[in-house]
């Protein structure tokens, strides 16, 4: 099959991959770039587990192939923080147990990343809407919707401390 380069910037990083036409955006991260936390579930765009943001959206990479994101920004859960500086959602998702099995927690954060930019304050049905196009079979969602709402507080306290705007 024939080869081309895909040059995108993937957590802040730019890179240039060696890839096939037929390949996913999701085995690209994973298999070729190595950044495992974005997860496979489904395959058909349904569950979230594989969400990643691309050029500012929420995008299920099982249905992107690696050519669509050739001269994209794409952020995975490893582009907003780590085991020594976590995100505020990655923290507030820990703090309140909505971390279980942990399949579904990337796509959950990164779908409450960019619900918080949107909309720093958002209701509860906010949240259920913001989340929607992610599943989880372990929590119930009840400690999800906490996660955020303790999320959403600290970042508005944050920013207001600091007088910018950083989610």
């Amino acid at each position: 099959m024939n080869k081309l380069t895909v040059e995108l910037t993937i957590n802040g990083e730019k890179r240039k991959v060696e890839t096939t036409p037929s390949t996913r955006l999701l085995d690209l991260i994973r298999d070729d770039l190595r950044l495992t936390g974005t997860k496979e579930g489904c395959g058909k765009g349904e569950c979230g587990a594989c969400t990643v943001i691309m050029n500012g959206e929420l995008v299920a990479s099982c249905l992107v192939l690696a050519p669509q994101a050739d001269g994209v920004t794409i952020t995975t859960i490893e582009g907003i923080g780590n085991e020594k500086k976590l995100h505020p959602i990655q923290r507030a998702f820990i703090e309140t147990g909505a971390v279980q099995c942990g399949f579904c927690t990337p796509g959950m954060i990164l779908a409450a990343k960019k619900l918080l930019e949107e909309n720093p304050h958002p209701t509860e049905e906010e949240i259920k809407r913001g989340i929607s196009g992610n599943l989880c079979r372990c929590t119930g969602y009840q400690k999800i919707i906490d996660a955020i709402k303790l999320a959403a507080n600290r970042l508005s306290t944050r920013d207001e401390e600091r007088g910018e705007k950083d989610v």
